[in-house]
C-alpha cells in the first residue's frame, strides 16, 4: 500500500472491520521523543497499529486505553494517527522462570527481577543499557567484576527499601534485619509497546511479622534512540496496623547503586532538575528528578529517576552519594536540615502511600540524553484527541 492511502487512515487487508478511528495529538509547546501515549478507547476491536504520515507504530490494549508510542513531534505540532495493518513484530517479552522474571527488548535483555530464595529483599539486576552496557553494580551478586566496590553488600542494583518501618530495619542487611517477602504475580504481560509486571509482598520484621503489604507495578516500554524507558508504582498498605515511616536517611522508596565505573570518585556525575551537581549540592535536595552518569568503557551512560506529582511528597529528596548509591527518600528530613524538620510519617491501618517514578537508561550526560525533555514527557504527555466516528 503507498504511502498516500496509509496517511488517509484507509484500512488495508487484516485491519478489523471497525468504525474508522482517529487520534490527533498535540505536542504542546515542547519537542516530544518517544513519549509513551495513553487515549481511551471503549471500542470492542482494536486496530494492529496506527499510522501518521505514512510510518506505522505499534498499538497495545491497556484495559480501557490505546497505548503506542507516537513519532517524534516539534513544539506546537499536531498529528493525526489512524488504524493501519499489521506491522513486523517486535515484542517487549516477560519471561517467570519460577525464580526470577526476565525482561527483554526487542531479543535484547533489559533487566531480570530476581524474588525467590533473596536474602532481604526481591531486586532488579542487571540493568543494561540499549547496547547492553550495565549501568548497576554486580557486587554482591557476583564477584568478579573486576574494579567493582564491595561496600554496603545491600545495595543490590535496583530496589525499595526503607530503614526504619515501626522500628525494624528493612533497607541493610545486617543481623536483626527486616524483609519484603514475595507473595505473589498478579500479571505478567508482554506486548509490542510495554511489558507489565504485577507483584504483591509483604514487609516483615526479623521474625517474619507482617508490617505492611506491597503493591509493585513495573511497566517496561519499547522504545528506539539508544536509551530504555520503564515505570515502577509503589504502594504501600497498613494491612496490620498502623505503620510509623521513620526519620532516617537509611533508605529509598526506590534505589540503584550505579556501576562502580560511574561512580563520581571515578569520574561519573550528578545531576538534578535544578542544575545542581554531584553529592555536595544534591544530597538532602528536594528535585523532580535526578541523573546519575559516568564512563563505561568507551561509552558514557547514565540513568536517571523521575518523580511524579502522584508520589508522596512530591517532589522527593535525594539520598545520593559520589561513591555510587541514588535514592529516593521522601522521610530523612531531620537528617537532610540538621533537626530544624521531623519526616516521620504515620500511616493509619488501612490507608497507603503511593509512589511513581520512571526510570530512563541513557547514553550520555543528562543534557545530552535530554533527561529535563522526557521528565516532561512523564510529567505532561501529548494532549490527545480521540474520535470513533
Amino acid at each position: 500500500m503507498d504511502d498516500d492511502r496509509l496517511s488517509q487512515g484507509a484500512y488495508p487487508e487484516g485491519v478489523p472491520n471497525a468504525m474508522p478511528l482517529e487520534i490527533r495529538l498535540f505536542a504542546g509547546c515542547h519537542r516530544r521523543i518517544q513519549c509513551p501515549v495513553r487515549v481511551p478507547y471503549h471500542e470492542n476491536a482494536t486496530p494492529p497499529a496506527l499510522v501518521c504520515q505514512g510510518h506505522g507504530v505499534h498499538v497495545q490494549r491497556d484495559g480501557d486505553f490505546l497505548t503506542f508510542m507516537p513519532l517524534s513531534m516539534g513544539p506546537y505540532a499536531e498529528a493525526v494517527y489512524r488504524p493501519t495493518g499489521a506491522l513486523p513484530p517486535t515484542e517487549v517479552t516477560l519471561t517467570d522462570r519460577c525464580d526470577r522474571v526476565d525482561v527483554l527488548v526487542a531479543g535484547e535483555e533489559l533487566t531480570t527481577y530476581w524474588y525467590r530464595d533473596v536474602p532481604a529483599r526481591p531486586y532488579f539486576w542487571p540493568l543494561l543499557s540499549d547496547g547492553g552496557i550495565p549501568v548497576t553494580r554486580a557486587f554482591p551478586m557476583r564477584t568478579d567484576v573486576p574494579g567493582e566496590t564491595t561496600d554496603h553488600k545491600h545495595h543490590r542494583s535496583l530496589t525499595f527499601a526503607f530503614g526504619s518501618v515501626n522500628g525494624v530495619d528493612n533497607w541493610s542487611e545486617e543481623p536483626g534485619h527486616g524483609h519484603t517477602r514475595h507473595r505473589s504475580i498478579d500479571e505478567i504481560t508482554s506486548g509490542p509497546v510495554f511489558g507489565r509486571l504485577k507483584t504483591t509482598g509483604e514487609w516483615t520484621d526479623a521474625a517474619d511479622k507482617p508490617l505492611l503489604t506491597q503493591k509493585l507495578t513495573a511497566t517496561f516500554w519499547h522504545v528506539g534512540g539508544g536509551f530504555r524507558l520503564m515505570d515502577f508504582e509503589l504502594q504501600l498498605i497498613a494491612t496490620h496496623g498502623d505503620v510509623l515511616f521513620g526519620d532516617t536517611k537509611e533508605g529509598g522508596m526506590i534505589s540503584v547503586r550505579v556501576a562502580s565505573c560511574m561512580d563520581v570518585t571515578s569520574g561519573g556525575r550528578i545531576e538534578n532538575s535544578y542544575g545542581a551537581i554531584d553529592e555536595e549540592e544534591t544530597w538532602g535536595r528536594a528535585a523532580q528528578w535526578c541523573d546519575y552518569s559516568g564512563p563505561a568503557g568507551t561509552r558514557q551512560v547514565g540513568i536517571a529517576i523521575m518523580d511524579h506529582p502522584e508520589s508522596f511528597r512530591y517532589p522527593t529528596y535525594w539520598h545520593v552519594r559520589d561513591y555510587g548509591l541514588f535514592a529516593a527518600n521522601p522521610f530523612a528530613l531531620s537528617e537532610y536540615t540538621q533537626g530544624t524538620k521531623d519526616g516521620s510519617h504515620l500511616l493509619r491501618s488501612g490507608q497507603s502511600l503511593r509512589f511513581h517514578y520512571r526510570v530512563m537508561v541513557h547514553h550520555g550526560s543528562a543534557t545530552d540524553a535530554n533527561v529535563r525533555g522526557h521528565y516532561l514527557n512523564f510529567l505532561t504527555p501529548p494532549r490527545a484527541e480521540v474520535a470513533v466516528r
